[in-house]
């Protein structure tokens, strides 16, 4: 539900979060082109190309390994919220050798406290033609369009070929003009700081590679990983995984080959993986994630939850490829199964909605106690529908200030969470703990 909250362009009849309206209509028209649909990102106006891929790659996985967990009605709304930003994707890429990777200012945006269906900020249309490279951004598109591909096979044949054909030109164009996009002079101030490459693009050409071979089980994308693990990095940066760093969760995704198939020389993944896996174990010697008094997985830097769920995610992978090939992990002096795995993931789930020293739900419209106050323009003002009449720019500043409860519920969001002595103000202004930040949330 947080992801129709989050809904640009044209709102369907079955809309469930109805505080919302129509916004963005005339996004592309600057381009003479249609960019309308996607998500805004967390709790602006922007269409950030780069997180939005990432938040439809993971949304895609989830259904790929649990959607036949998920009631037939779930998973048909998991699908509608992946579709959503895939016919986005599509627009995004209908050029080849072109990629649009943001749809509006967001210096002009983050200036203005105002609702998506009033923007009169410029709708600024970011792209990156060849052959200047974009390889994170069109990496990453190609791996959402491809774990999508898998995701709609049996639903939707025909769709899920269009987004595997997709895919596979967007990789080429990812992979034959390689470098950040983020380091393209004519894009870069409007992509930093928000969604600059910090990390690097090298991860995004295995992770599509990694999704490729997954989703077509293609031999070259086989060789790909292989035979460019050393060069791109893969060795790098275990112990993270997000928007901007796949490292982590390329290694889950490829083990999964080591496992089934053993294929040796692939083995490097995996041992990246169990040892990012051992980090997590507080009674393993390797163990160095850093944990709250009161248990939540924490890292500096803020929008803490954003790691906490996707490392969550992926504790929950691993153990399903662990059980379906009867293995565990060995850390040192402890053996680790997939009992352990998911007991670990249950406990961040547990505390992200409740189980906390807060005794407060993360995850807004869950449980009788979460955040009031997100950081979240839509929410916090009044919707188009109680209040007719435009909200200019600084206009809602008033509403931003206010120490009142948010006017409507954004049922789904996952705020930012606690700091790491599990406290939490619920103060709107207080951006890091509570702005809902949908990258990584399934």
């Amino acid at each position: 539900m947080f992801f129709e909250g989050q809904r640009s362009g044209f709102l369907p009849n079955d809309q469930r979060i109805n505080w919302r309206g129509n916004s963005g209509l005339g996004d592309g028209s600057a381009v003479n082109a249609d960019l309308t649909g996607g998500y805004y990102d967390a709790g602006d106006n922007v269409k950030f190309g780069f997180p939005m891929a990432f938040t439809t790659t993971m949304l895609a996985w989830s259904v790929i390994e649990f959607g036949d967990m998920m009631p037939p009605a779930e998973l048909r709304n998991a699908l509608v919220a992946i579709r959503w930003s895939t016919d986005y994707l599509l627009k995004t890429v209908a050029q080849s050798d072109r990629i649009v990777v943001q749809v509006g200012d967001p210096v002009n945006d983050h200036n203005c406290w105002e609702r998506p269906e009033d923007m009169d900020t410029a709708r600024t249309v970011y792209t990156v033609s060849a052959p200047n490279p974009a390889s994170d951004v069109a990496g990453e598109t190609a791996a959402a369009l491809a774990a999508s591909s898998m995701a709609f096979k049996s639903s939707d044949p025909g769709y899920s070929d269009t987004l595997l054909r997709t895919a596979t030109r967007v990789f080429e164009f990812a992979d034959t003009y390689r470098g950040a996009y983020s380091d393209n002079a004519d894009i870069r101030e409007g992509v930093c700081p928000f969604y600059c490459d910090f990390d690097g693009y090298q991860d995004e050409l295995l992770w599509g590679a990694a999704w490729l071979r997954r989703a077509s089980g293609g031999e070259n994308y086989l060789d790909y990983i292989q035979n460019n693990g050393k060069t791109l990095g893969a060795d790098e940066n275990i112990n993270e995984f997000g928007w901007d760093n796949k490292h982590a969760g390329l290694n889950v995704l490829v083990s999964k080959e080591v496992l089934e198939s053993n294929l040796y020389n692939l083995e490097s993944y995996k041992a990246s993986a169990d040892s990012f896996m051992c980090t997590l174990i507080p009674d393993s010697s390797s163990s160095h994630i850093e944990y709250t008094p009161g248990g939540l997985i924490y890292r500096p830097g803020g929008s803490n939850l954003q790691h906490s769920t996707t490392i969550t995610f992926l504790l929950l992978v691993y153990a399903k490829y662990l059980q379906q090939s009867s293995s565990s992990l060995n850390c040192g002096t402890v053996s680790v199964g997939p009992t352990s795995l998911r007991q670990m993931a249950k406990r961040q789930v547990d505390y992200i909605l409740g189980e906390n020293p807060n005794g407060m739900s993360y995850m807004v419209g869950y449980s009788n106690r979460y955040p009031q106050r997100i950081h979240h323009r839509g929410s916090s003002l009044p919707s188009v529908w109680n209040h007719p009449e435009p909200i200019r720019c600084k206009d809602g500043s008033v509403y931003f200030n206010s120490s009142d409860p948010n006017l409507n519920v954004l049922v789904g969001a996952v705020v930012g969470g606690p700091g790491e002595d599990d406290v939490y103000e619920d103060d709107r202004a207080d951006f890091r703990k509570s702005e809902p930040t949908g990258h990584d949330l399934h």
